[in-house]
């Protein structure tokens, strides 16, 4: 009797071996007949889950959040604060350097590739989606910050992550993991205090405005 087949296996396979093989080839190097090597498989038969490069490396990206997603979930659920979940978006070992530096080689197609500047706005959306909950778990005080003031520092934790992402794959030897989680610390210590301060200032200034009626009685006398 025949062996049956997981396809969905094999696409996931397929998809993690591109990671490997961007990761340490550089996307242009990472040619089909390289990805289906580090899969195992034939390059005939490659045609058979993915109809082009870009197919793979788009399943390799969707696998990647995938996973980062469900390691965020999973920190959370067992009662971490918001500095040991956003850690597991650090490559702060061999399994995230793959899939960071995957993602740093990605983003060298993205000026010059109007398609890739299309997958990378929608992947930062789904990111900044994760880390606005993780957020919001976390801190939960955020709900008393004004939208904007909400806004500003979701933008400054994922601006602060993809930086540090890039400096950790570029340069190893200068970043180890702990340098990686003490500099995110930081990051979130001043970032959690210049929010609260800036809340309370906006509470205050909201509580010594007069109400709007009186405003514009005021205004017409």
């Amino acid at each position: 009797m025949p062996k049956a087949v997981d396809h969905e296996q094999r696409r996931e396979q397929i998809a993690q071996a591109a990671c490997v093989v961007v990761a340490s080839h550089g996307f242009e190097q990472a040619t089909v007949v390289r990805i289906a090597r580090a899969a195992g498989y034939t390059t005939g038969m490659l045609p058979h889950y993915f109809a082009s490069k870009q197919d793979i490396i788009l399943a390799a990206l969707r696998l990647s959040l995938m996973r980062i997603e469900a390691r965020l979930e999973d920190a959370g659920s067992q009662g971490q604060d918001l500095l040991a979940v956003l850690t597991e978006a650090l490559p702060i070992d061999k399994p995230r350097f793959t899939e960071c530096a995957f993602w740093t080689a990605f983003w060298g197609q993205v000026s010059t590739d109007a398609e890739a500047r299309r997958i990378n706005a929608w992947v930062h959306r789904e990111y900044a989606k994760l880390y606005r909950k993780c957020i919001a778990t976390h801190w939960p005080q955020s709900a008393q910050w004004p939208p904007a003031l909400r806004a500003q520092v979701l933008l400054s934790i994922t601006t602060f992550i993809n930086g540090l992402t890039a400096s950790a794959v570029t340069s190893p030897a200068d970043w180890p993991a702990a340098r990686q989680v003490e500099q995110l610390g930081l990051q979130l210590q001043m970032l959690q205090h210049w929010a609260e301060c800036a809340g309370r200032a906006e509470a205050a200034s909201l509580r010594q405005r007069p109400p709007r009626g009186a405003r514009e009685l005021s205004k017409s006398r």
